[in-house]
């Protein structure tokens, strides 16, 4: 009886392609026509390339119209919805400023200060790449790249 072999490479890719794929996040969902910002109250969906999601556990998704409005709402969940609690976000995603992909918005870079402006005006421009953040901050005159932790209350009010 002659047993069927696959060609090393044909199964280390087909592993790689398995490993890759189980490893990937979950894609963030895309607001609806309805959807409005909890924050501020604006239809979302009119500015998908800002758009910032937050997904709860067992409990749907917010989205907000930047980043922002996103942080804004993490800071002071109990005035926005006081039923849900930060420890029960399962992930949030901000687009790239560039790619407009969705990123991890607990690994991106914002840069603040710049003379770009979102739908709600200044804003926390997102980077999935710390390269493309520091680009962005000398192209557009940017005063500072932070991580997720460094965006507080105060760095917010600096905003308005």
């Amino acid at each position: 009886m002659q047993l069927f072999r696959f060609p090393a490479t044909l199964l280390f890719s087909l592993a790689l392609s398995v490993s890759a794929a189980l490893a990937a996040p979950p894609a963030a969902p895309a607001p609806q026509a309805k959807d409005k910002c909890p924050v501020c109250g604006m239809f979302v969906g009119k500015y998908p390339d800002w758009v910032a999601t937050a997904t709860f556990t067992g409990s749907g998704t917010l989205f907000f119209d930047g980043a922002k409005d996103f942080f804004t709402y993490y800071h002071s969940m109990q005035k926005y919805t006081p039923e849900r609690k930060q420890a029960s976000i399962a992930a949030i995603y901000v687009n790239d400023y560039y790619s407009l992909k969705p990123v991890d918005a607990r690994q991106a870079y914002f840069v603040i200060g710049s003379d770009v402006f979102g739908p709600m005006g200044k804003e926390l421009v997102p980077f999935g790449r710390l390269n493309d953040a520091n680009a962005f901050l000398k192209d557009h005159k940017g005063r500072k790249v932070l991580r997720f932790s460094d965006v507080t209350p105060g760095v917010l009010k600096s905003l308005e």
